[in-house]
């Protein structure tokens, strides 16, 4: 090969690379069937590139917009409002059956009968837009409606007069473009706070709590008057609510409700009335889940619920109505916890909003609509106003005479036109031909019995209501706040407020009592220990039995080489061979903690008086440095921070320098510091034992409860003989163990209560 072909080959191939790659071809799906031929001639192909996300995000764009969000400006979702449309249409005072409405509403919504049905039985259950005739289902019971054959329904006065109004209406074509349905009502009360939403679309939910018919509408009226506007929401099943964390509605807020519990005797409680989302059917079922899994007691239970609720909850003998009641609300649905997440169309988008926020909205949209409403009203006054002077002016002129003597339909108009062109002034519009025919439709036997005086009656009441209209369009805000209060007064009665808001004696929101679960279950079982073993838990029935707890308590573990950890309760768990203290820990306890230890690279011996605070499950906290010589000489408990150990701390005899072998030490001299500080020194000598000082009363044992406290004085210095002499009275035998022993109250363990204080002996060190 030459050189000259050599170098044309590479700028060829150099060409092809810069080249751009053509395009890959789209799916397109008129091409459908047909296949993308390929340039070398292969079989047909269809590319299914982007093709699934194309379609998903079509597919999740119509969920939300058409299905499951509600609109912000009529706050209902396209089946409700197809729903409401069909009913207007059928509407003609009476009820009418379910069913038919179903079918009509049909031609409007194309995703079958039982969507629609679901639906309107929903809406009828709002008692709000749906009077309804029937067995509708029982929203505190869960029972659901009769077959729509057999229920009734008719649009609901207030909605007549709120949701309809088809001058300010927008049309669209329905889905077949035979009919035409309303793109949003022109609704002038936020129904969608009224009666609340839940829904599901793709990639987003919502959830609007409902409220106060009353209460928005003063809300409404606050809106418009720019007050401060403070709506919370109230529920049809009524119960009480925990509103401090409400938000003003908007996502990332919560609401707590609880049920209404009565005492009626002091192993009875009634319920009479169940928080939102909850029906009685579904509370029962969680106490008695409850009760199975041991968290509550309970002996049976008896639901009334009629037209009011009533549930019966009676309780074993053991267990009394106080103590019953936290642990309904702890462990079932008595209590439960809402978060709202106001999600509406607004601007054919999604949007995020809290209830003020839409609140003043439709308070603005209302003020808007009853201004169009106004002046297409005021349009329609000035045109019978203008027609009824022209028919005056037309008759009493004689006018009419005039068309007498033309012989074409062009002369008789252009007759009458010239004969009204003297009164062109005191008109507010000019005369068209459309004027001039109406005129001339006028049939004799009304000219004939043409009244002049019930005329100018006729002209002036046009005059005062257009009077009226404009002194309306001139002050909105008032007429709009007039409006609302009318709507108040026409449809509030029956309407007040069910759910009671946790407030405090001066009106402020306070949350309700917390309730901790550990410590309202029930204790129905015994910690137990095996400290050869080193294991614990409620299983261990042959060993020393500690406390009663409950399956969902935590253990908290102090080891002999000063290490604490925190562990969930279980039937056996390894805590460690020989530990210092195994007990039950409560986060709120107030237990004080006493200890001596070596630090084992100084060698001086350390007091601390530490509190547990705040810990991780299952994760190890040392008290002390780690060290293959530290080790605790002294460890107590006590129940609050006026109790205090009072101890004697012996120094190796053999210390022939050393003065004073006893050292007294009272904790009480000590402040409470966290579980990780170093403590004070009490001696850098080598120590023998630690032992608790004797008490007054002569007795040395520790007590887990003191019944007074008394802060001994510091010694005062005295001589090494007398203070050998002393000790030698007071001090007991030591205990000659190698190993930690702890000292107890009484030979067999109480498990209602744990142990206090216990106290160590070492021999050696």
């Amino acid at each position: 090969m030459s050189e000259d072909e050599s170098t044309t080959e590479e700028e060829n191939e150099q060409d092809a690379e810069d080249k751009p790659a053509e395009p890959t071809p789209r799916f397109d799906p008129e091409t459908l069937g047909q296949g993308l031929a390929e340039k070398n001639g292969d079989d047909d192909a269809i590319y299914v590139d982007d093709m699934y996300g194309d379609w998903f995000l079509d597919y999740a764009s119509y969920v939300i917009l058409e299905r499951a969000v509600p609109h912000a400006d009529d706050g209902l979702k396209p089946v409700q409002r197809r729903i409401l449309h069909s009913m207007k249409e059928l509407e003609d005072g009476r009820y009418n059956k379910v069913a038919n409405v179903i079918g009509n509403t049909m031609k409007y919504h194309p995703h079958g009968d039982a969507s629609i049905g679901d639906a309107m039985i929903q809406l009828g259950q709002k008692d709000l837009l749906i009077d309804t005739q029937g067995n509708w289902g029982n929203v505190l019971t869960g029972d659901s409606a009769a077959a729509p054959r057999y229920i009734e329904a008719r649009l609901t006065p207030f909605a007549l007069e709120v949701i309809f109004s088809p001058k300010v209406t927008t049309w669209a074509s329905s889905y077949d473009g035979r009919n035409k349905e309303p793109v949003t009502f022109p609704v002038k009360f936020p129904v969608l706070l009224a009666q609340g939403a839940e829904g599901i679309a793709v990639g987003l939910s919502t959830k609007i709590l409902p409220h106060n018919f009353i209460e928005i509408l003063d809300a409404m009226i606050d809106g418009l008057r720019k007050n401060p506007i403070s709506l919370l929401p109230d529920f049809p099943q009524g119960g009480i609510a925990d509103c401090t964390d409400y938000n003003g509605g908007a996502r990332g807020g919560r609401v707590r409700v609880r049920a209404r519990i009565e005492k009626v005797k002091k192993h009875l409680l009634k319920v009479t009335e169940i928080p939102f989302g909850t029906t009685t059917t579904s509370l029962i079922d969680s106490i008695l889940s409850a009760n199975d899994k041991n968290k509550i007691k309970i002996a049976k239970i008896e639901d009334n619920t009629a037209e009011f609720v009533e549930i019966m909850v009676h309780l074993p003998s053991t267990v009394s109505a106080e103590d019953a009641l936290p642990a309904l609300y702890a462990f079932t649905d008595c209590e439960v916890s809402l978060a709202p997440n106001a999600c509406v169309i607004q601007h054919n988008h999604p949007q995020f909003l809290s209830v003020n926020d839409l609140v003043k909205s439709s308070a603005d949209l209302t003020r808007e609509l009853l201004r169009q409403e106004l002046e297409i009203k005021l349009g329609e006054l000035q045109e019978k106003w203008h027609f009824a002077s022209l028919e005056k002016i037309f008759i009493e002129k004689r006018i009419y005479r005039d068309i007498e003597k033309e012989e074409t339909w062009e002369g008789v108009i252009s007759a009458v036109d010239k004969g009204l062109k003297p009164y062109v002034k005191i008109f507010k519009r000019a005369i068209t031909q459309d004027d001039i025919l109406r005129l001339l439709e006028i049939r004799i036997k009304r000219i004939s019995k043409f009244d002049s005086f019930r005329a100018d009656e006729l002209i002036k009441g046009f005059e005062d209501e257009i009077e009226e209209v404009e002194g309306h369009l001139a002050q909105m805000t008032r007429f709009a706040v007039r409006y609302l209060k009318e709507l108040k007064k026409k449809y509030g009665k029956g309407k007040e407020r069910k759910t009671e808001i946790s407030r405090s004696e001066d009106g402020e929101l306070v949350p309700f009592d917390k309730i901790v679960a550990s410590q309202v279950v029930v204790a129905n079982e015994t910690l137990y220990l095996n400290r050869k073993d080193g294991f614990a838990g409620y299983s261990l029935k042959k060993d020393e039995a500690i406390e009663k707890c409950s399956t969902l308590d935590d253990v908290i573990v102090f080891g002999k080489d000063g290490v604490m950890k925190v562990m969930k309760i279980a039937d056996k768990m390894f805590v460690g061979k020989s530990p210092l203290r195994v007990s039950v820990f409560r986060r709120d306890d107030p237990k004080i903690y006493n200890m001596v230890y070596r630090d084992g690279k100084s060698g001086r011996l350390y007091a601390k008086k530490f509190k547990i605070g705040g810990v991780t499950r299952d994760k190890e906290y040392p008290l002390f440095k780690t060290h293959s010589k530290s080790r605790i000489f002294f460890f107590a408990v006590h129940d609050s921070e006026k109790k205090n150990s009072n101890i004697l701390v012996h120094l190796d005899p053999e210390l022939k320098r050393v003065r004073e072998k006893i050292i007294e030490f009272d904790f009480a001299w000590l402040e409470i510091q966290g579980r990780g500080v170093k403590g004070s020194t009490l001696t850098a000598h080598k120590v023998d034992r630690v032992v608790n000082a004797p008490r007054e009363n002569g007795d040395d044992s520790p007590e887990g409860e003191e019944k007074e406290e008394v802060k001994p004085k510091k010694p005062e210095p005295a001589k090494p003989a007398e203070k050998k002499a002393e000790a030698a009275k007071k001090e007991p035998e030591p205990l000659a163990a190698k190993e930690p022993v702890e000292k107890v109250d009484s030979e067999e363990p109480n498990p209602k209560q744990g142990k206090d204080q216990v106290t160590f002996d070492f021999e050696g060190n």
